[in-house]
């Protein structure tokens, strides 16, 4: 910009310079010509005052010259200009400044020819003679017949009008010089004024390149400059808020991208990756740095999709299917295949939704294992009530003995069904969060003592000693029915599957740790229900919360067990924000572990 400055004061500066020289030149000429003009009046007013004198002589050629050189140099003093008097023929017959016998013929001089036909002639050149610019006038001498018998010249130096000239050409240059000094401070005041806002305009421009929106140019003038300025800045107004509304945009489709649930991944029109979420990069064990740039028809990870993608190109519609894979952990995933930008024979690349059903999947087959459990568990209690009704309506009602131990075994099935009907129900409650937990204060001792004491009957029959060993009052926060009845479960498990003369412990202790979403440190109860039952196989361990889980299934069935209990207890259990774990060695007993929090945050 600074030597757009520099070549534009120089513009203006040649315009104005070139314009005052010519000017000078024109004031110089014309005051030269002007003068000159003047000086030729005022010559031809003194030739006409000077022929006034005697120019008719008669005589021989010398008597005319010693005649009429006698006269020029007596007129010469009262004019102090140089007087030549020549014959009609070009003969000089006197001369005030030379002799005239020394003299060329000067007929062919311009102003004595001009003379010659009866005009006034005029002259300007270098005398040879007298080595100087002279100015001549000549008029004719008119004979007593009126015939032309001479010229009367008479001669001016130039160089009076030419060091007038001169000087005023000093006075012209010196105030051209004054002038080009003011001209050239006022065009570089021009050229800044006209380029500084350029400078600060193009300045924002280039920090609008490099996506600073913020910067302005300040407005001082609302000429067309101020006009551009103030266009620059609604342009850079206009692409900050395009900018923000276009970076709000990304952020919320990266955090849309990076919160969904569903892996995507996006190829473009070479087939190479260009998006991969977060989600993508757990179902395939590949970062997006590893996985962005690649083309998807290169590298094992991608061969899974290879074959979807490729249908999805040739049909130019949406493919859709059901994926086994086995890295980095064996999951089932669904593809979904979509071609985007599609427009005749143009399209922009794929759309791929992978969505993992693994859990899915096994919810539907936990799903149709419950069914099937149920509808079998219902079907055991109702088929036994349905066939000794059907006995005793055969004639087995008539035998007292036999009715009555028919009719105690439907009593037993009913009450089995009424337990296995209502623990559905209360597992059903539980997993939809349909009967929320009733928080409140809860003494530990007490309810541990209550619940103890509501399983004694049972134990005492299989002669079962029941301990509760706490070295401190305990007390949480919890739904009291429902600690109650983890409790119930557990140790009526426990009294279940613990042979005759065992033994049932019942612990209970409080400790501290921290939280691991926080800093803050967390009070927590850790309850133990350990029996000296059986134990169970390490096998069998992993799926014992499971609905309708049985270790020995003969055994649990007469023991009058639904199988939904423990799958009962692990969620009153995770509903108070807990966690339960079972320990077990076959024939030394099993041990449920349950840690809650003393407040429910």
């Amino acid at each position: 910009m600074k030597k757009y400055r520099t070549r534009l004061t120089l513009i203006l500066i040649l315009l104005i310079g070139t314009s005052m020289l010519i000017a000078g030149i024109w004031m110089a000429t014309g005051f030269e010509r002007t003068h000159i003009k003047e000086l030729k009046l005022n010559l031809e007013r003194e030739l006409k005052i000077l022929a006034i004198q005697e120019w008719n002589h008669s005589g021989d050629q010398e008597s005319l010259i010693t005649y009429y050189n006698g006269l020029v140099l007596k007129l010469e003093k009262y004019t102090g200009a140089r007087l030549t008097y020549v014959r009609s023929d070009g003969t000089v017959l006197g001369d005030s400044d030379h002799d005239p016998h020394l003299m060329d013929n000067h007929l062919n001089r311009e102003e004595i020819s001009v003379a010659l036909k009866g005009e006034t002639g005029f002259a300007i050149r270098f005398s040879d003679t007298l080595h100087q610019n002279m100015l001549y006038a000549a008029i004719p001498i008119l004979a007593e017949d009126g015939k032309i018998s001479g010229v009367l010249r008479i001669g001016m130096s130039l160089a009076q009008v030419e060091a007038s000239v001169r000087d005023f050409w000093v006075y012209v240059l010196a105030g051209m010089f004054a002038l080009f000094g003011i001209v050239s401070f006022a065009s570089y005041r021009i050229a800044k004024s006209i380029t500084k806002p350029i400078e600060k305009m193009t300045r924002v421009a280039k920090q609008i390149a490099v996506h600073n929106y913020t910067t302005r140019v300040p407005v001082v003038h609302h000429d067309e400059v101020g006009q551009l300025a103030e266009a620059i800045n609604q342009m850079s107004e206009s692409l900050r808020s395009q900018m923000n509304q276009i970076s709000k945009n990304e952020g919320r489709l990266n955090s849309i991208l990076e919160n969904m649930l569903l892996g995507i991944m996006m190829i473009d029109v070479d087939g190479k990756i260009v998006v991969v979420n977060p989600i993508t990069e757990t179902l395939l064990g590949f970062t997006a740095s590893e996985l962005v740039g690649k083309k998807y028809n290169e590298g094992m990870q991608f061969l899974p999709f290879i074959e979807q993608i490729e249908l999805c190109k040739q049909q130019m519609n949406l493919v859709r299917d059901e994926l086994a894979l086995h890295y980095p952990n064996e999951r089932l995933v669904e593809i979904s295949v979509t071609p985007i930008g599609y427009n005749g024979e143009e399209w922009g690349g794929f759309l791929i939704v992978l969505h993992d059903i693994t859990e899915l999947r096994k919810l539907e087959r936990l799903r149709s294992e419950f069914v099937a459990n149920v509808s079998h568990e219902l079907k055991t209690p109702i088929a036994s009530v349905k066939g000794f009704a059907e006995t005793l309506l055969a004639g087995a009602l008539y035998d007292e003995e036999t009715a009555r131990s028919f009719i105690q075994i439907i009593y037993s099935e009913s009450d089995r069904l009424n337990r296995l009907v209502g623990d559905i129900l209360e597992l059903s409650k539980i997993e939809s969060k349909r009967s929320p937990l009733r928080l409140s204060p809860v003494h530990l001792n007490a309810l541990v003592d209550n619940s103890i004491q509501m399983v004694a009957k049972a134990a005492r029959q299989k002669q079962i000693t029941l301990e509760f060993d706490a070295k401190e009052a305990l007390y949480l926060e919890a739904d009291e029915d429902r600690l109650q009845q983890i409790l119930m479960n557990l140790l009526s498990n426990g009294i279940n599957y613990t042979p005759d003369g065992g033994k049932i412990t019942l612990t209970a202790e409080a400790f501290i740790t921290e939280q691991i979403e926080h800093t803050d440190e967390q009070d927590w109860i850790r309850i133990t229900v350990q029996d000296t039952g059986r134990g169970i196989p390490k096998e069998d361990l992993p799926r014992i919360f499971e609905r309708f889980y049985r270790v020995d299934k003969a055994r649990s069935r007469s023991s009058g067990g639904t199988g939904l209990g423990l799958s009962i207890v692990k969620h009153l259990v995770e509903l108070h924000h807990g966690s339960i774990n079972v320990e077990s060695e076959v024939g030394m007993g099993t041990r449920f572990i349950i840690v809650l929090p003393v407040i429910q945050l």
